[in-house]
């Protein structure tokens, strides 16, 4: 998860809502449609919930919800795949090799440092190849549990690479990752990077999640390119605000904690326009 912003409803029901949305778009070019790949798109200006943080029953009137890989999809909804494509989760170095994690010109692991995450390798083709191929066994596991679409995160992590990757780099990796969502019947998400919506196309990506949009005045970077297909998550109370205020009407948006706690926990915090 990473949160920096250059990086980082009333319920029809999921099909009700899935088809009324579907019908009733007529995007001008270069704005997402389900029919450009042959996936279905989320359901838009729907209720939402991001749950990457541990799965719990969706709140009522939720019909869009998004699940860490790890997690089985919410029943009766639409769901999305959480998979950290670009950085390695805190302490899982080892499960990708010193050869696909990034290193600086000493020989030392770059991070991320608000979280943590090791950042991987993308900056030559065959790099792409070898770590897409591991994240593609996770979509691969998204399409067989029954997941409608993939969040792949860090799409901006060559901002915190200290130059060494670029963001063509992260392109050509992404393009990987969403062919071979396209094969396994999935959407694809682009996560944050509002810097690259115009290459959305190109990129093969199908809708946004934007983090903090409202908060840094962003939403329009995503709406010019992807329409309504945006979703927005807020982790302030000021920031929420702003997101209703300026988007409410249109597009999915939800307050979480910072830590994305489960329902029940300490912390825990869930709120919408």
């Amino acid at each position: 998860m990473s949160l920096n912003s250059v990086r980082h409803r009333r319920s029809l029901g999921f099909a009700a809502v899935a088809a009324a949305a579907l019908a009733a778009s007529v995007l001008s070019p270069g704005v997402a449609s389900a029919a450009s790949s042959g996936v279905t798109l989320p359901p838009v200006h729907a209720g939402f919930d991001y749950q990457i943080g541990g799965a719990y029953t969706p709140p009522a009137g939720v019909d869009v919800v998004s699940r860490d890989h790890t997690d089985s999809p919410a029943a009766g909804k639409y769901n999305i795949c959480y998979v950290n494509a670009f950085q390695a989760q805190p302490g899982s170095e080892d499960d990708w090799g010193s050869n696909l994690l990034l290193h600086d010109a000493n020989g030392d692991v770059v991070y991320d440092d608000n979280w943590g995450e090791a950042l991987l390798d993308v900056s030559t083709a065959a790099k792409q190849k070898a770590v897409a191929a591991k994240v593609d066994a996770w979509i691969d596991d998204c399409a067989s549990k029954g997941f409608n679409a993939v969040e792949p995160d860090n799409f901006d992590s060559y901002t915190r690479s200290g130059k060494l990757l670029t963001k063509a780099e992260a392109q050509a990796y992404i393009k990987l990752l969403s062919a071979h969502a396209h094969e396994k019947g999935l959407a694809i998400a682009q996560k944050n990077t509002s810097q690259l919506s115009a290459n959305r196309v190109a990129n093969g990506l199908d809708f946004a999640i934007a983090e903090e949009c409202g908060t840094y005045d962003e939403c329009g970077d995503y709406t010019d390119y992807f329409g309504d297909h945006v979703i927005v998550i807020e982790y302030t109370a000021k920031g929420l605000t702003k997101a209703c205020s300026g988007w409410g009407d249109e597009l999915s948006i939800v307050r979480r904690d910072l830590d994305v706690s489960p329902a029940g926990s300490k912390g825990y915090v869930r709120e919408t326009c």
